[in-house]
């Protein structure tokens, strides 16, 4: 048998008071169901973000060891694999990025996150949306976006449908199973719709960087709530107020959290790069030199604990930062503590400080 921790266990299932058995995956789970958590450490699954820029002091599309810097800082906040995350940029330079990627994808060392693989924001965007991405947009094909995941896997894409030829794209690309995101985007409800049936899966920093919901235009967000399955959240409190948020998480079954980190997450106050453009962090948010929000400084662990003041139980929100995410990836041996899942942990104190956290059965330290 392997290594032993004792406590509180959160399965599929719900809540164990007993014993966690587990080498790089999980081997045995033993103890008493329970309805929640009693005294003694929480051990619930390592967040997986989907959306993740940089991280301590490094932005992905530096490229070089980038991806591996990020990768460590967000492990030490609880993300145990996430995807890298590119920004609208030339072709050679996202290109470049992804060779970095795929560098940290091949061989993870001990301290880092796993990488899973590619979100590709962009460049398949509506100019017209763009938030804090450069103008560097171009219309997408389906060779481009093959030549890309040819040199790093895209899990992830985001795309603005309502461009030409994107509703195609949305087709071939879904149908070769990648996970097509609608986003910074002007897209009208019924071209949401369409993109939905075309095989679209979920929706990028859900009411940021599209049009928003009025009662006779319901737009990109009025067909997330009424439609959406699976969306992302930045639960910053900063890029959605407290009662969107109660209203998404009333519409959308499988709404989760990414953070949208950026090279500021896990760093003081001060400058800071994001692809193309400088950026600066100041307090709770990342913005433009003109105040425009810029990718954010949240972490997942920071996101989770504001899930848990929104009011969610403590299960819950551990699947929005968990489950949910692996289940839109079609993940089975994430995002879960069950037999034969890989041994991404996190053990919790009562007050929910981060005590440790484990990556594929081995402690960061």
């Amino acid at each position: 048998m392997g290594v032993e921790l004792v406590g509180n266990i959160l399965t599929p299932d719900g809540w164990l008071r007993g014993r966690l058995y587990f080498g790089a995956r999980v081997q045995e789970i033993a103890g008493a169901p329970a309805e929640g958590p009693g005294p003694g450490p929480r051990i619930v699954p390592g967040f997986i973000d989907l959306h993740v820029h940089g991280g301590g002091g490094r932005d992905v599309m530096e490229g070089g060891d980038a991806p591996r810097a990020m990768a460590r800082a967000h492990a030490a906040t609880g993300t145990t694999s996430l995807l890298a995350t590119t920004m609208t940029a030339p072709l050679p330079e996202i290109a470049a990025a992804l060779r970095a990627i795929r560098a940290a994808m091949d061989a993870r060392r001990r301290g880092e996150a796993r990488v899973l693989g590619v979100h590709l924001e962009g460049p398949f965007l509506n100019p017209g949306r763009l938030g804090a991405q450069p103008p560097c947009v171009v219309g997408g094909d389906l060779d481009t976006a093959l030549a890309l995941s040819a040199i790093a896997p895209i899990r992830v894409l985001t795309l603005a449908p309502e461009l030409a030829g994107h509703l195609e794209l949305v087709r071939r690309l879904s149908g070769l199973g990648v996970r097509v995101q609608i986003g910074h985007t002007l897209s009208s409800y019924e071209e949401v719709v369409a993109a939905l049936a075309a095989g679209a899966s979920g929706f990028t920093h859900l009411f940021n960087a599209m049009n928003g919901l009025h009662h006779r235009e319901p737009g990109a967000v009025g067909a997330a709530l009424a439609h959406g399955d699976f969306a992302e959240l930045i639960p910053d409190l900063v890029h959605v107020h407290p009662g969107a948020i109660r209203a998404a998480l009333r519409c959308i079954p499988r709404l989760y959290a990414v953070t949208d980190g950026t090279a500021a997450s896990g760093m003081p106050d001060g400058p800071y790069q994001l692809g193309a453009h400088a950026v600066a962090k100041c307090q709770n948010s990342v913005r433009l030199p003109d105040g425009t929000l810029a990718g954010s400084c949240l972490t997942m662990h920071q996101a989770f604990k504001n899930l848990v003041d929104l009011g969610l139980p403590l299960a819950e929100a551990s699947r929005r930062c968990s489950q949910f995410p692996a289940e839109h990836l079609g993940l089975e041996d994430r995002g879960r503590i069950a037999p034969g899942c890989f041994a991404d942990l996190l053990v919790l104190e009562e007050d929910l400080a981060l005590r440790q956290v484990l990556v594929e059965g081995e402690p960061l330290e």
